[in-house]
């Protein structure tokens, strides 16, 4: 509070108890009687939006006149006993937000008050305004951080299609899944060009097999990007993910933690989604969601975009020369990679199937490539050379192969065999053949 406002409260105080202070004997219940007009009466106090004055507040006035000497200055606003110290954020909490902020030092206002919720920082059921948490830093000097100074960010636009896409997951709406209510996520990615809409899909889950099916029909329907740019959830951190961008020839990019901007356009698409799509949605199963998000696209696609002055279809349209065809092999780069090492039965082993290698990798360290929702298609390389798809192991196949001129023969439950080895052979002699 400034020295001229304090002067003002000061003077409308005296004011208030000046007939009260100015000498006069009052008859016997005078003095009660005009307190009471006081505390009745509407007053405009400066700096104060409040009306009214307490019998007890218009009492301590006048004590603290009469205990001075009549000193106006006695009748001053006094500061704050917490002066600096915020009354909502307690010692405990005041505590574990300064830990979170050096451990969150460039995070917004915002998301630090989130992340304070999540881990109990702040309890449930209290509020913290977002304007008290920022006084509470700013006091503890914790808004000081050189990252926190202002940026340099300007709108962008890649140059061609293609050139950029943009991806991301929002949480969408609760589907009927088997008579249960099961939550849904959109997985989206846009041109950052044209403002196209290369492939968004509701998916069960946020994971990365269902971000790489959504990744997979993009590619197939709209070309290779020149970059990808995403967050950084688990997904997009992904090895997996990096190996197929890296055999695409495509750049992966992740966002700055805590740093949405750059992601502006598609987080920009989400919202016309949840205003435009969601809001009118009706659909309560996962196809249905599905099925008409198309058609909405579709329509989204052929409508003038507000930043581009453009529909979407017509500007990416405008520069398929810059498209890259997808490859023929497209799913072969999709393969996750695995190595083993051929036991002497010829056997190794994947995702719970047994396979057969060739005889001459027995004893070696091998490549595998193959897709989760395919095993009868696992590719065998070694050292640079493929030895095409393995079959898996049918031991009842096997009892009747001949291996190295001799029959073999299955080996009885309770025996015991080394290696892992199933069979055992008799020479030709031995058997009278």
């Amino acid at each position: 509070m400034d020295e001229e406002l304090k002067k003002a409260v000061a003077v409308f105080r005296y004011g208030v108890i000046s007939d009260l202070v100015s000498g006069v004997s009052f008859q016997r219940g005078e003095r009660k009687r005009r307190l009471l007009e006081k505390c009745a009466q509407k007053w405009r106090i400066p700096g104060s939006n409040r009306t009214r004055i307490g019998l007890s507040t218009i009492k301590e006035w006048l004590s603290m006149y009469t205990a001075s000497g009549n000193k106006l200055e006695s009748l001053y606003p006094g500061e704050r006993d917490d002066k600096g110290k915020s009354r909502a954020i307690d010692g405990e909490t005041a505590a574990g937000i300064v830990v979170l902020r050096k451990e969150m030092p460039c995070a917004t206002i915002p998301i630090l008050l989130r992340a304070a919720r999540e881990r109990k920082i702040i309890l449930p059921g209290k509020t913290v305004a977002h304007s008290t948490l920022y006084r509470f830093l700013a006091s503890q000097g914790l808004m000081d951080h050189p990252d926190m100074a202002p940026k340099d960010r300007r709108r962008f636009e890649a140059d061609v299609t293609n050139a950029l896409w943009q991806s991301d997951v929002m949480h969408g709406p609760m589907v009927l899944v088997d008579g249960k209510q099961r939550k849904t996520y959109l997985i989206a990615f846009i041109d950052d060009h044209s403002r196209l809409i290369l492939h968004a899909e509701f998916f069960l889950s946020e994971g990365l097999s269902s971000f790489l099916d959504a990744l997979r029909k993009a590619l197939l329907s709209r070309g290779l990007p020149r970059k990808l740019y995403v967050d950084n959830g688990p997904a997009f951190r992904s090895a997996h993910l990096e190996h197929i961008c890296a055999s695409l020839g495509i750049v992966l990019i992740h966002a700055k933690p805590y740093q949405p901007e750059g992601k502006g356009k598609i987080e920009r698409f989400f919202r016309t989604v949840r205003m435009q799509f969601l809001a009118v949605s009706k659909e309560s199963t996962l196809a249905g969601l599905n099925t008409s998000l198309s058609k909405w696209i579709s329509e989204y696609h052929e409508t003038t975009h507000s930043t581009t002055g453009e529909p979407p279809m017509i500007r990416f349209a405008r520069e398929l020369a810059c498209v890259r065809p997808a490859p023929f092999d497209l799913s072969d780069h999709f393969r996750k990679e695995a190595k083993r090492t051929v036991a002497r039965d010829r056997t190794f082993t994947v995702q719970g199937r047994l396979y057969e290698a060739p005889v001459d990798l027995v004893g070696k360290q091998v490549r595998l490539l193959y897709h989760e929702h395919d095993p009868a298609r696992v590719e065998v390389l070694c050292l640079g050379k493929t030895y095409g798809f393995a079959p898996m192991t049918d031991v009842h196949v096997n009892c009747r192969v001949k291996r190295d001129g001799g029959v073999t023969e299955v080996v009885p439950n309770n025996a015991k065999y080394k290696g892992g080895n199933l069979f055992k052979t008799h020479n030709k002699e031995d058997n009278g053949i």
